[in-house]
């Protein structure tokens, strides 16, 4: 069976971090190659359908995604995009991140950082068990495989273990 990735932020080349047959890209820039879509993630939804990646990936990339934002009203857009990931995942797709995280220096310089990741993000808020986020609009739970350091930046893989009962 073939696999899909797909990575977000990619600038004009996706990176294929999971080996995936066929690897996707989305990014907010013009100048893209084949299989890379504009979407502006911030505002927008991922433009593919429902369960149609084995892996998403985000590499230098979710500390650029506003908690909250008022345009034209009032939205939680990183709790957004993590739906839009869950969304996205099959049954059993995994999430890779790698993102600038504190207490490193290198989550707050880069002026266009806006939302400052932690070990504890994940584990505590977009969760399989906790699930702090839900209160916030997080329709998903995922299993947080692994977390580790690779200097400055959080890498994170989180799973899409089952599909949530409907309310």
């Amino acid at each position: 069976m073939q696999t899909k990735s797909l990575d977000l932020g990619c600038g004009a080349k996706p990176k294929n971090h999971f080996n995936a047959d066929s690897i996707y890209g989305i990014d907010v820039r013009d100048d893209l190659v084949l299989n890379v879509v504009k979407a502006d993630l911030v505002l927008e939804p991922i433009p593919f359908k429902d369960g149609y990646f084995d892996y998403v990936t985000a590499f230098d990339f979710l500390e650029h995604i506003p908690r909250l934002i008022y345009a034209p009203h009032r939205r939680n857009s990183f709790v957004e995009l993590m739906n839009a990931i869950w969304r996205v995942l099959k049954l059993g797709g995994k999430f890779y991140s790698s993102t600038p995280a504190f207490p490193n220096a290198a989550a707050f310089c880069d002026p266009t950082h806006v939302n400052i990741i932690t070990d504890q993000t994940f584990p505590l808020y977009f969760d399989n068990i906790n699930s702090w986020a839900r209160i916030y609009g997080f329709k998903g739970a995922f299993k947080v495989e692994s977390q580790f350091w690779q200097g400055p930046h959080l890498c994170s893989i989180l799973i899409k273990e089952a599909e949530l009962k409907k309310e």
